[in-house]
């Protein structure tokens, strides 16, 4: 039974990867490709977090799900639009030539033939959220430890004082692209198939749009699955209410082993 269903997610992931490079390739070895699908996920991926804040006018219980004080109002669409705009310029300025230049060096020019099985993409996902988590850590804790780093790098992200889940990626042009590398190195040195680092960045943007979203969700991963060890958005809401403590993205183990942990 066990051989039976290995074969089957194998066979499921290869169609899968097979239909995903179906006539793709070009576009798939793109040095474009990373940094524009970081913003368009980025971006799809807080639709649902606008309407919240829609509905948060007229509704109650979505209210009740809100981690800001009641003195602090859910975001306005004038706000949504500014931090789209914001994040677009950094994108189109320097986020996305830069990366093109870095994958000119660092892509493989062909992709694999075979999808990886599920067993290794799990594998190949978590171990890059780990070392994403820990490389993070050591960036965050020191752009807030050196105030010079803190003032050209990190301070425009901390400028929203409303939780705005497009502001997970409203941030100086110099963090965008430190962040995306990081995701980058993180996948490369886990040793990812194509396939499982598109799962791994996918994830990554839902987490990171989450943990500033403003909102403690019912479906939250870190309550849906709280043995993992997620922090979540009212983990990360408390480091943009006292700028300090909880650095680590999304567990909370780095900053409970170092002293950093604030609840």
């Amino acid at each position: 039974m066990s051989d039976f269903s290995s074969l089957y997610d194998f066979y499921l992931l290869q169609w899968l990867w097979d239909f995903v490079r179906a006539g793709q390739e070009e576009i798939l070895l793109s040095p474009y490709m990373p940094a524009s699908c970081a913003f368009l996920t980025h971006v799809l991926l807080c639709v649902p977090f606008f309407f919240l804040d829609v509905l948060s006018c007229v509704s109650s219980r979505i209210r009740s799900w809100r981690i800001a004080p009641d003195s602090v109002p859910a975001p306005s669409a004038r706000l949504w639009l500014d931090c789209l705009g914001r994040i677009a310029l950094r994108y189109l300025t320097v986020v996305l030539p830069v990366t093109a230049l870095l994958q000119c060096g660092l892509r493989s020019p062909v992709l694999p033939q075979r999808a990886p099985s599920l067993y290794g993409l799990c594998v190949q996902v978590l171990a890059s959220f780990l070392l994403f988590d820990a490389l993070f850590y050591v960036w965050h804790f020191s752009m807030h430890r050196f105030p010079r780093l803190y003032r050209t790098v990190h301070q425009q992200h901390h400028k929203n004082k409303a939780p705005l889940a497009l502001a997970a990626q409203d941030a100086s042009s110099l963090e965008l692209l430190s962040l995306l590398v990081l995701a980058l190195v993180s996948a490369r040195v886990a040793g990812c198939h194509p396939l499982s680092e598109t799962v791994f960045h996918l994830l990554n943007s839902w987490l990171a749009v989450e943990d500033h979203c403003g909102y403690n969700l019912p479906w939250g991963l870190h309550r849906l699955l709280p043995s993992l060890g997620l922090g979540g958005a009212p983990f990360h809401q408390q480091h943009h209410a006292k700028h300090s403590g909880n650095y680590a993205p999304y567990f909370t183990h780095w900053d409970r082993l170092f002293g950093t942990y604030r609840c």
